[in-house]
């Protein structure tokens, strides 16, 4: 049995708590958070010993994994702690803040022998499973340009003051448009090259984005479009389409998924769920334990989370040059 610990027991540290719940192999024996009233409600809902500082939860014995789900401006002291102390790592999305943060990860956990998998859930969920298996099959062909977007109320009931803040690692992008951004580079496969991007608070009155438009030229010449929009008043778009060589595929995360051939579009099959969040991230959690358990690498690697921030960074940058950035050479 593996005991999970969670660092950052808020909104969705008690996501991960629930998908914790009932799952083979594992069980939640530690959480910390930095407030003793908060973390004492966490643990009499979900279990575990409370804990207001993580590095005592780090120097529990019980503890052998644990899923960090802070603020992003300490995901790389508290990584880093973590595999030091042998401890393998489920870390949230974004990898870091920053690209030097990441490859300051990365150095620490090539010198540990506890495996650490980046938090990138969307990819769990089922229509983007079901559109992975789908591109397999080869009948649409290769993708050969994508749109993805993300676009949701910004200003919800779980938004704290650092999400307003760049020095932070806050903004629409770095905390939500990601999923957007993860899951097409994710389906189109390939490096990223070089971006081009309009970003900036159009919404809200902070100091982070709200808005981000992101062009992505991928190493071997395809494109991507990716839209992160964190609106004041809206609706919930969740929204995916990939123009391949010989059709078009259309994901919906709500659940829906069609194949457009010939001037006509037909609906695939996808498996329905009470809960998607729960159960995508109870599938991460399956993933990462299996690759602890077996030995084997983890399916969201540190490189691949690497690349993210860095298009994100070169969006900033894109943004504020008016120009397009290309990554291996303008952000060294």
């Amino acid at each position: 049995m593996t005991g999970i610990g969670i660092i950052g027991a808020g909104h969705f540290g008690a996501v991960h708590a629930r998908a914790l719940g009932g799952l083979p192999g594992a069980t939640l024996v530690a959480a910390c958070r930095n407030d003793a009233d908060g973390i004492a409600a966490f643990v009499a809902e979900h279990g575990g010993t409370p804990y207001t500082d993580w590095r005592a939860l780090l120097d529990d014995p019980a503890v052998d994994a644990v899923v960090i789900a802070t603020p992003h401006h300490l995901h790389r002291d508290v990584t880093l702690a973590a595999l030091a102390a042998g401890k393998h790592v489920l870390l949230e999305k974004p990898m870091a803040s920053t690209l030097a943060e990441c490859d300051t990860i990365i150095a620490g956990a090539a010198h540990s022998a506890a495996k650490l998998m980046i938090g990138h859930v969307t990819r769990y969920f089922l229509p983007m499973q079901a559109a992975t298996d789908f591109l397999a099959t080869g009948v649409i062909g290769r993708p050969i340009t994508g749109t993805s977007a993300f676009i949701k109320l910004w200003m919800e009931s779980n938004r704290q003051p650092w999400h307003l803040q760049k020095s932070a690692g806050g903004g629409m992008l770095m905390t939500a448009g990601i999923h957007a951004l993860d899951r097409l580079v994710y389906l189109m496969g390939g490096q990223v090259a070089a971006v081009s991007a309009m970003m900036g608070a159009a919404f809200h009155q902070q100091e982070a984005d709200d808005i981000a438009l992101i062009n992505l030229r991928f190493a071997d010449g395809r494109f991507g479009h990716v839209g992160s929009i964190g609106y004041r008043n809206g609706a919930v778009t969740s929204a995916l389409q990939l123009v391949c060589e010989n059709g078009v595929l259309d994901i919906d995360l709500n659940g829906r998924l069609r194949v457009g051939q010939d001037g006509a579009w037909r609906e695939l099959d996808i498996a329905a769920e009470a809960d998607p969040m729960i159960g995508a991230v109870r599938r991460q959690w399956q993933a990462f334990l299996a690759s602890v358990s077996a030995g084997t690498p983890v399916p969201i690697d540190s490189a691949y989370a690497r690349q993210l921030v860095a298009i994100i960074e070169a969006s900033a940058l894109a943004e504020q040059d008016r120009r397009e950035i290309t990554i291996h050479k303008d952000l060294t």
